[in-house]
């Protein structure tokens, strides 16, 4: 009995040494039997991610299946919206508007890395300066918001506004890359507070800075090269090989690197801002809901709030907030974030406040025939540029390229330490059948095949630079000014004076949604949509940021019976 004993005691004990030498059965490849992640070498992988971390101000949006359009009224019958079902991917949105504290902190980086007093930086920053002029009013004092809505301590926590589509985008890059520089460094890949320790003799500047895409296509080149040594790598940035240490890097198979901030996509705000799932019983929908809330009015139905506004709209003519002492929604202009309950998703201000830029190029209608699966339209594919060693290009601050907008406003077009990229050719597009070309915002409507002028293109010069665009043909629209410098430097800005003009949709002109404080109650309804040309800036439009959920469709296991909030 005591040898029989010994025995079992001695094969399980050899069983678990085994188990654990082996690194576990998780850690042993099922592809080739070899061990995964083993001190000796050899494949490296993270086998025990989990979920995708909530990024900083981002909201979890479970995705589903919801009817996209204008299901309430639609008093204009301008088919604008028509209903469509669509499914949509899970992502995250931001909990609220981003604010005018939120945007300073991207300009104060911008004055610090690139300094305003070297003139070939200048105008970066300036580029990403919100127009404060939005407010003036030809008939209205609105003078002391010029100087003070964005910078004031009082505005700090209001949304931003004055910002075009094209600086909501840059916003967003710069915002990713903050995020996953402040990732490495608090899991030990880089230095404690690198980002604002003297690098190279000086503050983090124009020539060492951190962008997430070439960090994970040429990790050595990150911080102006500095990474290709030890100097900035942190606990976990180095490991021992033989007798020699050499770097790690966060690539994407460790997981932690968030995905891109962006701005969300139409469907996707929509289906946050409705927020069907507080309406839900397991898979059917109770109803229809005309806004973000429940209900058919903009007043609150709850006992401790009843009658309070829900947004900040106006309300009629010459009323956006009430009577003086007993205001009807807190505001005049714009108020603070979070002024009001979130909607079902714990998502603010989804109606009322600043209507949104989204990053859908706009459209009267949604071709669900195409596709009816997280639905965009604005697709442009671009690729590395690869240079003559055969590595991806990244920009320097000695390359800097400037776009001068129709307005006259002048932006950067990339950051330095970016990515060089460059339109797909056919070696990407050869056989394929999902896509065919690089440019993708006018597909199956503005190309030539679907121009009604299609049969006298074949007459029309194709290397005439006077050419309008084929969108712009296809709608009717202006041809999008231009400013220019003639040859003795003086500054053209020439603008299509026709008055025959019969639309303003073309390529460069993009969805907003959601109403606003200047706003009457019928543009509360998530459906509802409008568009303005990319580079015009309001003082009733801002925007949020959203990400890509990676990944399982939700963060709950579903069951038979499940109910959410249960």
């Amino acid at each position: 009995m005591k040898i029989n004993f010994l025995l079992k005691n001695f094969l399980l004990l050899s069983s678990v040494s085994l188990f654990l030498a082996c690194g576990g059965r998780n850690n042993v490849s099922r592809a080739t039997g070899w061990g995964i992640n083993s001190k000796k070498g050899g494949f490296q992988y993270n086998i025990d991610f989990d979920n995708q971390e909530t990024a900083p101000g981002l909201v979890f949006i479970e995705g589903g299946t919801y009817t996209k359009g204008q299901v309430q009224d639609d008093v204009l019958h301008d088919w604008n919206n028509s209903p469509t079902q669509q499914h949509v991917m899970s992502f995250y949105i931001d909990e609220t508007e981003v604010t005018n504290l939120m945007y300073i902190e991207y300009l104060d980086w911008l004055e610090t890395v690139f300094p305003v007093n070297e003139p070939r930086y200048r105008q970066i920053y300036e580029g990403a300066l919100p127009d404060t002029l939005v407010w003036r009013n030809t008939l209205g004092y609105m003078e002391e918001l010029t100087t003070n809505y964005l910078r004031h301590p009082a505005y700090a926590e209001y949304p931003v506004v004055g910002v075009n589509w094209l600086q909501a985008v840059q916003f967003a890059e710069w915002r990713t890359n903050r995020v996953n520089e402040f990732l490495l460094e608090r899991e030990g890949y880089i230095q404690k507070e690198v980002r604002y320790s003297e690098v190279d003799g000086g503050i983090v500047n124009a020539n060492n800075t951190f962008n997430t895409d070439a960090y994970l296509k040429r990790p050595e080149t990150a911080y102006g090269g500095l990474m290709a040594s030890d100097s900035l790598m942190g606990k976990r940035g180095t490991m021992k090989k033989d007798t020699a240490t050499v770097n790690v890097y966060a690539g994407v198979e460790k997981g932690l690197l968030q995905p891109s901030y962006r701005l969300p996509t139409e469907t996707e705000w929509e289906y946050a801002a409705i927020a069907l799932v507080g309406d839900r019983e397991y898979n059917t929908y109770r109803g229809k809901k005309k806004y973000p809330w429940s209900g058919e009015y903009t007043r609150s139905e709850e006992r401790r709030s009843e009658g309070d506004q829900l947004a900040n709209f106006k309300f009629g003519k010459g009323d956006y907030g009430g009577i003086a002492g007993w205001s009807d929604d807190g505001g005049d202009i714009t108020v603070q974030v979070k002024s009001y309950p979130p909607n079902d998703f714990g998502v603010y201000d989804m109606a009322g406040n600043v209507a949104e830029w989204v990053s859908d190029v706009y459209r009267p209608i949604v071709d669900d025939e195409a596709n009816d699966f997280n639905y965009f339209r604005g697709n442009i594919y671009l690729k590395n540029a690869i240079g003559e060693d055969g590595t991806a290009t990244i920009l320097s601050p000695d390359e800097l390229v400037y776009d001068t907008l129709p307005n006259g406003k002048v932006m950067l077009k990339r950051l330095p330490g970016q990515l060089d990229q460059v339109a797909i050719d056919e070696e990407e597009t050869f056989l394929r059948q999902n896509f065919s070309k690089s440019d993708n915002r006018n597909f199956r409507d503005g190309d030539k095949e679907s121009t009604r002028l299609f049969a006298s293109y074949n007459n029309i010069d194709e290397n005439n630079p006077n050419k309008r665009p084929e969108t712009t043909t296809m709608y009717d629209a202006p041809t999008h000014p231009k400013v220019t410098v003639d040859e003795e430097g003086n500054i053209v800005r020439n603008i299509d004076k026709s008055t025959k003009r019969t639309s303003l949709i073309t390529d460069e002109v993009r969805v907003y949604k959601g109403g606003s404080w200047k706003d009457r109650a019928y543009w509360l309804d998530p459906a509802q949509r409008r568009y303005l040309p990319q580079y015009i800036a309001t003082d009733y439009i801002g925007f949020r940021c959203a990400m890509s959920r990676l990944g399982q469709k939700s963060k709950i296991k579903k069951t038979a019976r499940h109910k959410r909030g249960r």
